[in-house]
């Protein structure tokens, strides 16, 4: 894991140098997009170096008889191994949740002051002027009610450029929560609830029992449901999270990390086949609830490697399916395996905005600006 920023790297398949090459993956877009067997190799390799440091397995394991169906990696894991997310194992012939159900889940969780800083903080009811008066406590942001953040530690994905990288550390068989212990955390004025992580999407059998325990005692006081995810649950999790959050007036955020599926693979070792069509599946529900907005997407702006084109790809994706679905762009911090590359550019994420604009997209904005560096 890289910790000392490098001014430039070289790509191991063309020889071209660039700061906008990290060194842990060792390929560079144009390689990626232009001869992606030689450039996944490389990139599978890096994946494997990743989780490795972390007792992860290098790939979802596919030979195995203890089959899990969380996500869409749908694991098959072999007699005392581990599933890609490391929550699942083989004992016995038998799948053993180690973390992710009713029972426990790897979990922390904080109160954050409304309005926070979430992904849909702009368009949500507890930070904007939507939702009122049956979603929200006033017709601008909630001031005096808070949010429940809730951080899983554990993901069905392995981005190298992850921004909270930090819960691989967490021990699956270490202290744990169970679902009940999770809802008591919200009180009288806790009005919305966060599942992020890592990703909620495989213990979601745990956040669905919390979010139940959690709206069964707020009774008919206001309590949004919300999800920040990858999107690679399983279709009937998937359906189950919707519902609680088209009821409650919550939200369903997506992180479109890439739409070139070889590029996907290349940073987050798995494809974004089911991501796709679960955000495709959804955008289906929204006149069902047109207001607040149901379904959110977001792109972390990764120098050298989400450009313009590729913004271009993802908003024209989001735009055939609904051209009102929010759409916020995110700049890149430094972190994990890609600590080498800068932090996004004033000028990239002008370039991608207006890319997302080009696509006829309403509801568009560049988060994190504090973050925005000078030009490369």
């Amino acid at each position: 894991m890289l910790t000392d920023p490098a001014p430039e790297s070289t790509c191991t398949v063309c020889g071209q140098s660039s700061i906008l090459i990290s060194q842990a993956l060792g390929v560079c877009l144009a390689c990626i997009r232009k001869t992606p067997a030689e450039a996944l190799e490389l990139a599978g390799k890096a994946h494997e170096r990743s989780r490795g440091a972390f007792g992860l397995p290098p790939q979802a394991p596919r030979g195995g008889g203890a089959k899990c169906h969380f996500c869409a990696n749908e694991c098959a894991i072999g007699e005392d191994e581990r599933g890609y997310c490391g929550l699942r194992e083989n004992r016995d012939g038998k799948l053993r949740h180690l973390a992710g159900t009713r029972a426990r889940g790897l979990v922390g969780w904080y109160h954050d002051a409304l309005p926070t800083n979430c992904v849909a903080s702009w368009i949500c009811p507890g930070g904007s002027d939507v939702g009122y008066p049956d979603f929200s406590h006033s017709s601008g942001s909630e001031y005096g009610y808070k949010n429940l953040a809730v951080f899983y530690q554990a993901c069905s994905f392995d981005c190298l450029f992850c921004q909270n990288w930090h819960f691989r550390q967490a021990n699956p068989e270490g202290p744990g929560h169970s679902a009940a212990e999770l809802a008591r955390a919200v009180d009288v004025k806790t009005s919305c609830i966060c599942y992020f992580g890592g990703d909620p999407s495989v213990q979601a059998a745990h956040a669905l029992a919390a979010s139940r325990i959690a709206l069964n005692k707020a009774g008919d006081r206001i309590l949004r449901i919300c999800w920040e995810t990858n999107g690679s649950v399983s279709r009937p999790l998937l359906d189950q999270m919707a519902q609680l959050s088209m009821k409650s007036g919550g939200c369903i955020k997506f992180d479109l990390k890439a739409y070139d599926d070889k590029l996907h693979i290349a940073l987050c070792g798995v494809s974004n086949r089911r991501t796709l069509e679960n955000f495709a599946h959804l955008a289906r529900l929204i006149p069902q609830r047109p207001e607040p907005p149901f379904l959110v997407a977001s792109t972390l702006l990764l120098p050298g490697y989400v450009d313009a084109q590729e913004i271009s790809h993802i908003a024209r994706f989001i735009a055939s399916l609904n051209l009102d679905i929010p759409y916020a762009l995110l700049a890149f911090y430094p972190q994990f395996e890609m600590a080498d590359l800068p932090a996004t550019s004033r000028g990239h994420a002008e370039q991608c905005l207006a890319a997302a604009k080009a696509a006829g997209l309403t509801r568009m904005r560049v988060g994190n600006l504090h973050l925005l560096s000078r030009e490369y």
